[in-house]
């Protein structure tokens, strides 16, 4: 009965370690990207069109310093709420583009945006 314990006690140390070397390494692989200035978005509605429209990468909005890879909380009036990661802003139009967490491109006119909040920036894990 002791055996079983102590061999269930090794099979989760082990997986308690293996996950925090996976946290660990994909850290370091994010902060290499960081160091090199490429920003990895792992969503498959974002093209390259997309990314080439935005003019603006690191922009103040609302207050709040935002850029390319974070992820926010916008409100427009009338209480439409969209989460999502910010993939720039256009200065010309006055917008903020961003992709949802459903795959979608959404560009909002800042005019519109009643609230914005950053959920997490890019880069920061602690």
């Amino acid at each position: 009965m002791f055996e079983i314990i102590y061999y269930i006690e090794i099979i989760f140390i082990m997986l308690l370690v293996v996950s925090l070397c996976g946290y660990v390494f994909v850290v370091i692989k994010e902060k290499l990207y960081l160091s090199k200035n490429i920003i990895l978005i792992d969503k498959k509605a974002v093209t390259q069109d997309h990314i080439d429209k935005t003019d603006l990468k690191e922009f103040l909005l609302g207050g709040i310093r935002m850029k390319t890879g974070d992820e926010v909380k916008v409100t427009l009036f009338g209480d439409k709420n969209f989460y999502g990661i910010v993939i720039g802003a256009i200065k010309k139009d006055n917008s903020l583009i961003i992709v949802t967490h459903s795959d979608k491109i959404e560009k909002l006119k800042v005019n519109r945006i009643k609230k914005v909040k950053l959920v997490s920036k890019y880069g920061r894990f602690f």
